[in-house]
């Protein structure tokens, strides 16, 4: 078994040390055993190739898209005399994942191949049959973050409708849910809040990973799409994410830098829907919270008194270089989860935005629109209304618990990780 200092692995994990030895361990340190995962590619390339012999092939996929030692999936697949990868798709972000949030992606050419790319975020998010014409086999390679609103479970849902029509297998390169495979937050979503940024009844914390997410879409909406998952080996449910693994953690966006981002980001990334910074353009976006109105120690003590799970509040100040206030100060707060295990990040979002809500309410507003994004991201539009109405956290949560106990029921069928 091989250890590090919990503190030092996440700047090591891309290169872990080759030797079985087990190094001394200095006093005082706290140290974590490291977890071996093996991503779908690695198992696709290792025991599945027989898949794909014979077949034209099309990767769905970005940066994220690596083995253990960081190599691209894009790379591994050209390496392979048996294989004949044909295209690339791109989600939001592009296949580099260096365009930002919400910025149309062009489809062209990979200068880095010459291969074609498809992009699913530019002048379509589904794919056409002329995208998949002459294709046998999507390869689906990319790293989710966990969350209902993050923009890459719609384009998986939008391709395995694509390949019903046109009869393309996918096939799933799975990778871990970086929140873990165990919490399901949030209320579920309401058909009238259908967009990108939530297309299937799902709550806002899902705890599952594209392959899980892909045989729920499936089997749900009763598609004739043929599909495969890949599993990602070593991964359980209940493991604490990415810190104490040997996977290298690749932004899968711009504002996804660390896995502490991904942590919070399913609460935090709710002030999208608002006039508060969510922390775009600083040193810790969706861990920095913050307005050029607000008193950051006056929201420190109101979030800290709150007794919410696995979370503390410190106050901040900073500067976003673009997005909301950029080139002004925003005083506000950092969230800090001291507690993966209880730490419960659409509570956490949800009290925040109250906090502000009820702190600054000559300030404070959500961001208008029919429907309100706000509601998109929520997935219904209770949470605004019981905010305004003053209701507890804890009565806007208890408004959706039917939905979720019907949800949790529906997602036990498809999981793969037990």
């Amino acid at each position: 078994m091989r250890y590090l200092p919990a503190l030092l692995f996440a700047s090591l994990v891309a290169s872990p040390p080759t030797t079985n030895a087990e190094p001394a361990k200095p006093a005082n340190v706290a140290y974590v055993a490291i977890k071996h995962i093996t991503p779908g590619i690695e198992v696709l390339l290792a025991e599945r190739m027989a898949l794909l012999q014979g077949k034209r092939i099309a990767l769905l996929t970005n940066q994220t898209g690596v083995d253990r030692r960081g190599v691209s999936s894009i790379d591994l697949l050209r390496a392979q005399e048996s294989v004949e990868l044909a295209a690339l798709f791109s989600p939001e972000h592009g296949v580099r994942g260096t365009a930002q949030a919400g910025e149309r992606v062009a489809s062209g050419v990979d200068t880095q191949t010459g291969l074609p790319i498809h992009s699913l975020y530019g002048e379509t998010k589904v794919p056409t049959p002329e995208m998949l014409a002459g294709i046998d086999v999507v390869l689906v390679d990319l790293q989710d973050v966990g969350s209902r609103f993050y923009t890459y479970s719609t384009t998986l849902l939008f391709m395995l409708r694509a390949a019903e029509k046109s009869g393309v297998e996918v096939i799933i390169l799975d990778r871990p849910n970086p929140q873990d495979g165990v919490k399901v937050e949030g209320p579920v979503l309401e058909p009238p809040f259908r967009s990108f940024v939530g297309s299937f009844a799902m709550p806002v914390r899902h705890g599952m990973t594209l392959g899980e997410l892909a045989r729920m879409f499936v089997g749900e909406e009763r598609l004739r799409t043929k599909l495969r998952v890949i599993p990602v080996r070593g991964w359980r449910r209940d493991m604490l994410p990415y810190f104490a693994w040997d996977l290298p953690w690749v932004p899968p966006s711009p504002n996804m830098p660390t896995p502490k981002t991904a942590a919070v980001y399913s609460g935090t990334a709710l002030l999208e829907g608002t006039n508060i910074s969510e922390g775009r353009g600083s040193e810790k976006p969706f861990e920095y919270i913050g307005a050029p109105f607000i008193d950051g120690a006056e929201l420190a003590e109101r979030m800290n008194a709150a007794g919410l799970p696995g979370v503390a509040f410190k106050q901040i100040s900073f500067a976003p270089t673009f997005s909301k206030f950029a080139g002004q100060v925003c005083n506000g707060v950092w969230v800090i989860p001291t507690d993966r295990r209880t730490f419960m990040s659409v509570r956490t979002g949800i009290a925040l935005v109250k906090a502000v809500h009820d702190l600054y309410p000559e300030h404070f507003r959500f961001r208008e629109g029919t429907p309100s994004f706000f509601d998109q991201l929520a997935g219904t539009d209770t949470v605004r209304k019981g905010i305004i109405a003053g209701e507890t956290v804890e009565t806007i949560e208890a408004g959706w618990q039917a939905e979720l106990i019907e949800f949790n029921t529906i997602r036990a069928r498809y999981l793969i990780y037990r």
